[in-house]
């Protein structure tokens, strides 16, 4: 398989830009001191799978981790992360039918950092989620879940497990079909 190879001055054609795999979909900057952030138009019906970043900011206490949940849903959530802290013990953490997902992304004073796979969150089926998270201090792991619904949804909202957030900028890019 040949990839594509862009230079300046280049006039692309149809060909070239259908072999791009990963399109940015949606920019959003994260407010002052909030503990959550509603991104409205973030999946439709052009992709079926989807990556969501956090990067940038910081929180206001540190030691803390980011939770998704989809449009205005409240329950039927389902997750498991499995962990090792920094010295090799394996430990797990989960949790059934509640209000998010936790464990998505991790929160402290330096920075906000998360790499989140959303699988088919518009398709009227039950939506997967994929990602791992890490705390400077304690471990690093990852999380896997799924939203029992065949709800169709186009927001998400990323929350914390405690504290606020101020500044960082999320991206969500879909998965060309």
């Amino acid at each position: 398989m040949t990839y594509p190879s862009f230079s300046a001055g280049d006039i692309l054609t149809a060909a070239d830009m259908n072999a791009v795999g990963l399109w940015l979909v949606k920019t959003q900057t994260i407010g002052s001191a909030v503990s959550s952030v509603t991104v409205t138009d973030a999946f439709s019906s052009t992709y079926d799978n989807y990556v969501i970043t956090v990067a940038g900011g910081a929180h206001s206490t540190g030691g803390q981790v980011m939770t998704i949940s989809l449009g205005a849903a409240t329950s039927a959530f389902y997750y498991s992360m499995v962990y090792t802290s920094w010295n090799n013990t394996v430990t797990a953490a989960g949790a059934a039918n509640v209000a998010n997902i936790v464990y998505v992304g991790d929160a402290d004073t330096t920075g906000l950092r998360a790499r989140i796979e959303v699988m088919s969150p518009y398709l009227a089926k039950p939506t997967g989620f994929s990602a791992s998270v890490r705390n400077g201090t304690f471990y690093g792991g990852t999380t896997n879940g799924l939203h029992i619904s065949s709800t169709s949804y186009t927001s998400f909202v990323l929350g914390l497990s405690g504290g606020t957030m101020t500044g960082g900028t999320i991206r969500v890019y879909g998965y060309r079909n």
